[in-house]
């Protein structure tokens, strides 16, 4: 509904020109395209007739509350107020705006939540050997994606992007180069562990992999593995060892915090995320302070209740 009343805004087309730029030029991902489509469908629609030149940042500030008072949390309008910014961005430097009456405008402070992440006891239990049925296909696959994921702190999207045989994975020097958001590039190490369970997965792959196929990782249909294949068998093949609740995106938590737990190098965890602040990345330093509290708690003598 929202996007149907959005295309009829008389600024309609410079929105379309936009999105088109991000596209091609910034070769944005389809999912953050969409998002980018989203929020600026939502500010169209508050603007009416409105042109987006004659908006202020009162005008703006009133869509925000609008928005807000629609249940739209915290996080959701900083991404949205992202969008709106970064069309207006483009529409000073490319369409002769004046201003970019969003630079000001901020979301409402919500509390941020720590990223949910796998103990090195739950990591550890997590890729507890198959046995026999390690040796069948679909098995060698699992094990050497959900391997990857940890082992270099890949995004999902990363890695099921990733070929075979373009020479992006070395296994022999023990890294992996992928491509992440924003279309930056960056290469990781692979771990032991990983290249053993990456090697056997290449052994196996033609059982599965389409002729022609591409693609590192491949479904039951030889072709490229979805995403949601990925999160399915890995919620089935925790929970086989006892463990609920764990999504792709909990591997790349769990490496980067188990990472910076042993090492205490912020900038070296934030170059293997690819993360383009550290400021993002400093959130993993509480997690870490968490597992020195625990141990604080158990080991020193006052901090124990009687």
């Amino acid at each position: 509904m929202a996007a149907q009343s959005a295309g009829t805004h008389p600024d309609q087309a410079l929105v379309t020109d936009w999105l088109e730029f991000l596209s091609i030029q910034r070769r944005l991902s389809a999912t953050t395209l969409r998002n980018y489509r989203h929020a600026v469908s939502a500010l169209l629609v508050l603007a009416r007739e409105a042109r987006l030149e004659a908006l202020d940042p009162a005008q703006l500030r009133r869509y925000v509350a609008v928005l807000h008072a629609q249940g739209l949390s915290g996080r959701s309008l900083a991404l949205t107020l992202s969008a709106w910014r970064s069309l207006y961005r483009w529409l000073v430097r490319q369409r002769g705006f004046r201003t970019n009456p969003v630079q000001g405008v901020r979301p409402p402070r919500a509390p941020r939540g720590l990223p949910k992440a796998l103990s090195v006891e739950q990591a550890q239990r997590l890729f507890a050997d198959e046995g026999e049925a390690a040796d069948a296909p679909e098995t060698a696959r699992d094990a050497a994606m959900f391997e990857l994921l940890y082992s270099s702190g890949l995004r999902l999207g990363e890695l099921v992007s990733l070929e075979s045989g373009d020479g992006r994975l070395d296994l022999a020097a023990g890294e992996v180069t992928v491509t992440g958001k924003g279309a930056k590039t960056r290469t990781v190490p692979v771990g032991a562990r990983a290249r053993k369970a990456l090697a056997r997965w290449l052994g196996l792959r033609a059982q599965l992999a389409r002729t022609n196929e591409t693609a590192l990782f491949v479904g039951a249909r030889g072709a490229r593995i979805a995403p949601g294949t990925v999160r399915r068998r890995l919620k089935a093949w925790a929970l086989r060892r006892g463990i609920a609740a764990v999504h792709p995106h909990m591997l790349r938590h769990s490496f980067a915090s188990h990472v910076l737990e042993s090492s205490h190098d912020l900038r070296a965890v934030q170059e293997m995320l690819g993360h383009a602040s550290i400021a993002t990345t400093q959130v993993y330093t509480h997690l870490d302070y968490q597992a020195l509290a625990k141990v604080y708690d158990a080991a020193h003598p006052r901090a124990r209740k009687k």
